[in-house]
């Protein structure tokens, strides 16, 4: 672990865990963001695999609210740094996020949602019109630029932009939301901005987009592991030692989730990614939702009545557990939640009445 990811865990364990209740309420603000930006989070850091992956664990596991506004814009400076390092020139936003003046928000996800819906592409002289609703925007009033994916109807092409926040960007409409509504996620309107050539980040075509994305949508990532960290920690921490023994019983195998889910995607990566191995990539993440969903429920009864108090951490963690379930989602994924959980009504033992000596299922 490095000297920064050492600092990023003091910050979290002072700062984020103390107070993830209270972002949950009121929201991440601007001085949150200047914490991250003091620490160097919202600049591009050349980490290892590792400690990327560890840094997802740390601030997820402290403040869920806090993480999926950063996780927003780390991963696109990563994007930005590779064309910097490439040679191609960038434009001021691209500067500006890359030496953490400025946080990004994505709007990409709209995507896997063409033809149906998407943010419309269309090519003009020196750039581009992009038009239409993002579905999902985090950070919306924090952030200074978006970072926007449309596609263009008639050549399926994928175009991938810088948008600075301005008129031409505004919010569609309130989401209600019922878990990490401190994140600040919003519908977001784009009404027909105009994108210069050198704002666009990126063009691909639908088809080598949809082959990538499946190494996002399809891999148990750093942030389901933070949580469970977390969920563990406070089980260990109860005084019934019933509850200490769910932490005790799950410990290992959340251990080995993540060792699977890590190696799984390593060697898809250099294996080409995309499909390679892709049942067991999803298997591994339904796992991980079925490991989150035992463990809050755990927590929830752990703590009885008090557990579903706005006051108590037990219920924010369960209400994250079930984002994680459909943050990301596609069609695979979803395929492969059902199937599974289709699996354990059908494998489940049945119901007696107690004392019966027939077996008779009691009805239910």
């Amino acid at each position: 672990m490095t000297s920064f990811v050492r600092r990023v865990e003091d910050y979290a364990e002072r700062v984020l865990r103390p107070s993830a209740l209270r972002t949950e309420r009121d929201g991440v603000d601007a001085v949150r963001i200047g914490e991250l930006r003091e620490l160097g989070l919202l600049r591009h850091q050349a980490l290892d695999r590792d400690d990327e992956r560890r840094l997802h664990e740390i601030i997820s596991g402290a403040c869920f609210n806090t993480w999926l506004v950063w996780a927003q814009h780390a991963p696109l400076t990563g994007r930005l740094a590779d064309a910097d390092r490439a040679g191609r020139p960038l434009p001021v936003l691209a500067r500006k996020a890359l030496a953490g003046e400025i946080l990004l928000g994505a709007g990409i996800s709209d995507v896997r949602g063409y033809p149906r819906r998407f943010v419309s592409a269309t090519r003009v002289d020196g750039g581009w019109i992009l038009s239409g609703t993002i579905s999902w925007v985090s950070g919306w009033g924090l952030s200074e630029a978006l970072t926007v994916a449309g596609v263009d109807p008639a050549t399926e092409t994928v175009v991938t932009a810088l948008v600075e926040v301005g008129d031409r960007t505004r919010r569609a409409e309130p989401l209600r939301l019922a878990v990490l509504d401190g994140s600040h996620t919003e519908r977001v309107h784009l009404n027909d901005v105009h994108v210069p050539d050198e704002s666009v980040i990126g063009r691909k075509t639908l088809e080598q987009t949809r082959f990538d994305d499946l190494a996002i949508a399809s891999d148990a990532r750093g942030h389901h592991f933070g949580l469970a960290g977390t969920v563990l920690r406070e089980l260990d921490q109860h005084p019934d030692p019933l509850a200490r023994s769910v932490a005790t019983a799950w410990r290992p195998r959340v251990a080995a989730i993540r060792k699977t889910a890590y190696g799984l995607a390593d060697e898809a990566a250099a294996n080409g990614g995309g499909t390679y191995r892709l049942e067991e990539r999803l298997a591994t993440k339904v796992a991980s939702g079925e490991a989150l969903a035992a463990l809050t429920r755990a927590l929830v009864a752990a703590r009885a009545g008090r557990g579903l108090a706005g006051d108590d951490t037990a219920q924010l963690h369960a209400r994250s557990a079930l984002f994680i379930l459909v943050q990301g989602q596609s069609t695979d994924v979803r395929r492969a939640q059902l199937t599974h959980l289709a699996g354990l009504a059908a494998s489940a033992a049945p119901v007696t009445h107690p004392g019966s000596s027939t077996g008779e299922a009691a009805s239910c």
